[in-house]
């Protein structure tokens, strides 16, 4: 790019100067051609008026002085030449003279200007004074030799500032190229640099904003990848032992078995389309949900694990308000602390809802200890049992993100708060 913008930039110079250049020369070479025939004839009527007509009459001829350049010779009317140099004969710009008209012309190598002498409207005499032409070729050929020289010169700078000009564009071009490479290669934290050039930095600036969107879609498609692999851990693990069970002892009828794999294998479609929705919808897609008939759902789906386990699942409603939220979402959140519960708790399970002031409150807690750090909890990779750190984590962002909040109310016996927004006044019932 830089050798293009230098080369057009001497292009256009060169343009430029030859548009200029030509016709200036042509007037340079007509004014020096004018200038000597004008000189020449400036001479000649200088030898024309030191010509008396009393001198002519008496024979008696002046000496014109003469140079290196010039030559001045005096004609008779008849064309023989009288006095000074020249031909010995008129040549043909003499003769055109003859007509009492000054008159110029090119003979051989010279310029030649002849003046004619009137006396009383008589043709006394003709005065003929020549030059080179190499003179005026010289002082022309000069001139040109200098307008060349001035337009290499503009032509030489014209070409230094566009190669500045190009590297000023091309060193921020060049690093937003960079950049770009950086990200194609999944370098989504570069960003392009300031250049002080404003539509380059206008370019970088769309592509920060590419890299941060890119970015932020790459770590909602791993943030989701791994939500919904941990969502279908416990789910998974579930229709597992119920397969298992159906198994052992052999022999026996297992139309109860598939009925329990058919409702698991539900609750692991339900998840997905959780989780797939919870990724895709605007965050202010939210309505009124059915407290009671949305935990009677959680609770089938868990109550027959924590059965496997000698442990109870118990709903305790004490809420009169409805909470505003997204089903999935609330779904899901208590779904994570009931596999929370599975895992690391111990005893009787319980789900209670109460009004909290201006917010709906579900609690949720076992009969378990030592529970750790509440903010540790909830930091994702955290954990203290060898569990993958996403649950908590996962069920605190859902609720932030419907406008409510997840924290460790109590650590012993363990039990998890979640507060979200109470239902407005008309607002009707996702079902």
């Amino acid at each position: 790019m830089r050798r293009r913008i230098i080369l057009l930039a001497a292009a256009a110079a060169l343009l430029a100067t030859s548009l200029f250049g030509i016709p200036l020369a042509v007037a340079v070479a007509n004014y020096f051609t004018q200038d000597e025939r004008t000189e020449l004839e400036r001479t000649a009527d200088a030898a024309a008026l030191s010509i008396a007509d009393d001198v002519l009459a008496h024979r008696s001829l002046p000496e014109f002085p003469g140079s290196e350049e010039d030559t001045t010779g005096l004609y008779a009317p008849a064309g023989a030449l009288l006095t000074g140099g020249g031909p010995a004969s008129a040549d043909p710009v003499v003769s055109q003279a003859r007509d009492g008209q000054v008159a110029t012309g090119e003979v051989g190598a010279e310029l030649v200007v002849a003046v004619p002498i009137l006396q009383d409207g008589r043709l006394s005499g003709i005065v003929r004074t020549s030059a080179p032409l190499s003179d005026g070729y010289q002082k022309i050929a000069i001139s040109w030799l200098a307008m060349a020289g001035l337009a290499t010169a503009a032509i030489v700078l014209t070409g230094l500032l566009a190669a500045r000009l190009a590297a000023r564009i091309a060193r921020p071009l060049e690093k937003l190229s960079a950049a770009a490479g950086q990200l194609g290669d999944g370098d989504f934290s570069v960003r392009a640099p300031v250049s002080g050039i404003a539509e380059i930095d206008r370019l970088g600036g769309a592509l920060d904003r590419s890299a941060a969107r890119i970015a932020d879609a790459l770590h909602r498609q791993r943030a989701l990848a791994a939500d919904a692999s941990h969502q279908l851990r416990t789910p998974l693990a579930g229709l597992r032992l119920q397969l298992e069970s159906a198994l052992d002892p052999p022999g026996q009828n297992l139309a109860a078995a598939v009925e329990a794999a058919i409702t698991t294998t539900d609750r692991l479609e339900t998840t997905i389309d959780d989780v797939v929705t919870l990724a895709n919808r605007p965050p202010e897609d939210r309505g009124v949900i059915e407290p009671e008939a949305l935990l009677r759902d959680v609770v089938a789906s868990w109550r027959d694990l924590l059965t496997n386990q000698g442990r109870r699942l118990v709903i305790s409603p004490g809420a009169d308000g409805r909470p505003r939220a997204a089903e999935a979402a609330v779904r899901q959140i208590i779904g994570v602390l009931l596999d929370n519960a599975v895992v690391h708790g111990e005893g009787r399970v319980t789900i209670t809802t109460r009004d909290s002031a201006d917010a709906f409150a579900i609690d949720v807690a076992d009969e378990g200890h030592g529970t750790g750090d509440g903010q540790d909890l909830f930091i994702r990779g955290h954990s203290g049992a060898g569990s993958t750190g996403i649950g908590l984590a996962l069920a605190r962002e859902l609720a932030e993100a419907e406008g409510g909040r997840l924290w460790l109310s109590r650590p012993a016996p363990t039990t998890f708060t979640l507060v979200l927004p109470p239902a407005r006044a008309g607002q009707q019932i996702v079902r």
